[in-house]
């Protein structure tokens, strides 16, 4: 999974993954049929890690939708500079270019994208019924700007802005946010 983090799909090569794993290319082939079909089985076990923290942050019990935001957006900056990963988020950056005989994996990254993006909606949704969040925003609006945020932030942490950097510049983003903030 780091390989392809850190490197995307095109540059990972064969001899990297057999090299990192310490497999022979017929053991490789046995237990992941292709490179491809080990690339979607790392990024889903990515996935499944990060749907974890971005879904506990926005769906944590008692807290305003614009907390909600902040204390996801706290937990996407340390995530993305932790020592010992590559920076960044593996979906932000992986499948924005691919050749064209590639799109199905860029298809399925576009779509993981897009779930994200869906997650922030139904949060709106709840602060809207909840109350601390205006009924008359453009939640898919705003989802897309929450979701761009996300986004930008783990570029600018690809390009080695500091845990700290990138609090700062979800506080700025989230500024704007309509709706209460306390709980």
């Amino acid at each position: 999974m780091t390989l392809f983090w850190e490197n995307g799909y095109e540059g990972t090569t064969f001899d990297d993954l057999i090299g990192k794993m310490s497999i022979s290319p017929s053991s490789f082939y046995n237990a992941f049929g292709s490179k491809e079909q080990l690339y979607r089985e790392a990024t889903e076990c990515f996935v499944e890690g990060a749907r974890e923290w971005i879904l506990g942050s926005l769906f944590e019990e008692g807290v305003t939708a614009r907390a909600a935001f902040s204390n996801l957006f706290e937990a996407a900056a340390t995530h993305f500079t932790k020592p010992g990963t590559p920076r960044g988020c593996m979906v932000s950056l992986s499948g924005t270019h691919q050749a064209a005989s590639l799109a199905p994996l860029r298809e399925m990254m576009v779509d993981i994208r897009a779930g994200t993006e869906t997650y922030f909606a139904e949060r709106l949704r709840k602060g809207i019924s909840d109350g601390d969040v205006p009924g008359d925003i453009d939640v898919d609006a705003h989802a897309a700007f929450l979701h761009t945020l996300l986004r930008g932030l783990a570029v600018q942490a690809r390009d080695g802005a500091s845990c700290e950097k990138l609090v700062r510049i979800a506080k700025a983003g989230l500024a704007g946010m309509p709706g209460r903030m306390d709980a």
